[in-house]
């Protein structure tokens, strides 16, 4: 018989559709209960997607059949609720960042430890096809060895699309803490432990207006950067360039490129899955040939990381999407605001050791 990891989903707002569609697929999950503070959005979700129970939050971590909990509330609730469901011996997964503090990221990763559980954090994009590749390539020297990279997440802010984005600009947010673990994340898969980063940062908007929704015309006060420019030293001696902004309407400018001796990497947006991807690797030449993807992950995937980590469960293996890969992410990204804020660089002090390539998808049982 097919074994199955019962998961607890708590907070049910835009992005939970996601995931509730995805793990509905997955092989070894299955979600059982959902849980939200609007009680009448999570009873609109367990009937749409045919969820057995709608439970408080304390009643969900409690459950005797939640194996884990999947936290997707804001960034300000992840911290107190993972560390209730991990110390009611729930393995845990949450939607990024780890938290908005470096000291209860660490908490959350003893926490975790002392109570022999698992503790991963989305994102699980640098599982798919497209991170992958670039992997594989990297792996098999088709741009020799890594010298440098650059990233830039440029966007307007969520203000245009999102109905309620006043957490994106409350500490714990802005662009680095919200799309910065994209970026952060296909660094390390691709580039390996960062050891030391620098930054500036500022916000030339001091407030923000609602754009979309019932709150549409609503002042938002800006808390927190939304213009940072990093510098990453990489344990291997490579450097990187990371530019996160809200206050740009418009580039041409890529989302990821890796530069080695022999030739670069185009890699494609780390908030999908997919491709394409392209290398070149012609010295003197403009030439660059997409390649073809080392496995079918290409599609909205996000969940693919609890699924990983419900298999890890079941055959006693290590996963991919960890808590400590989550916390290395943190530790940069404060690391960023910390050298903005004293004009210095900041040493980091966690490392991360990734696991195997994933040489193909996560089954989906479909």
């Amino acid at each position: 018989m097919l074994k199955k990891i019962n998961i607890g989903l708590i907070g049910c707002g835009v992005i939970s559709d996601i995931y509730l569609k995805n793990c509905s697929h997955f092989e070894h999950l299955t979600i059982i209960a959902v849980a939200d503070l609007d009680r009448g959005r999570a009873e609109e979700k367990s009937k749409e997607h045919g969820i057995p129970f709608v439970l408080s939050v304390d009643e969900l971590i409690n459950h005797e059949d939640v194996d884990i909990v999947l936290n997707l509330t804001p960034p300000g609730g992840h911290y107190a609720l993972c560390l209730q469901a991990l110390n009611a011996g729930k393995h845990v997964y949450v939607e990024k960042p780890l938290s908005i503090s470096l000291q209860e990221g660490k908490e959350l990763l003893a926490a975790a430890k002392k109570n022999g559980l698992l503790i991963g954090a989305a994102p699980d994009t640098f599982l798919g096809a497209g991170l992958q590749t670039c992997r594989a390539l990297i792996e098999n020297g088709a741009i020799g060895q890594p010298v440098a990279a650059t990233a830039f997440m440029l966007k307007s802010g969520p203000e245009h699309w999102h109905p309620d984005p006043a957490f994106f600009y409350q500490v714990g947010g802005g662009p680095m803490y919200d799309m910065g673990p994209y970026y952060l994340t296909a660094f390390i898969s691709l580039m390996g432990s960062v050891k030391r980063v620098s930054a500036s940062s500022g916000f030339p908007f001091l407030e923000r207006t609602i754009m979309t929704g019932e709150n549409a015309g609503k002042k938002i006060p800006v808390q927190t950067p939304t213009h940072i420019s990093g510098t990453v030293e990489f344990e291997s001696g490579a450097i990187g360039t990371i530019i996160t902004s809200f206050d740009v309407q418009a580039t041409q400018t890529p989302f990821i490129e890796i530069y080695g001796t022999e030739g670069s990497i185009s890699v494609p947006d780390p908030n999908t899955f997919a491709g394409p991807v392209k290398l070149n690797h012609r010295k003197g030449t403009d030439q660059w040939v997409e390649q073809e993807l080392v496995s079918d992950a290409v599609e909205n995937l996000r969940g693919l990381g609890i699924e990983d980590m419900a298999d890890a469960i079941l055959n006693r293996r290590q996963h991919h999407a960890t808590g400590d890969l989550a916390y290395h992410v943190l530790e940069i990204m404060h690391g960023f605001h910390e050298s903005a804020s004293l004009g210095k660089h900041y040493e980091i002090q966690s490392s991360y050791s990734s696991p195997v390539r994933v040489n193909k998808v996560i089954s989906e049982g479909k």
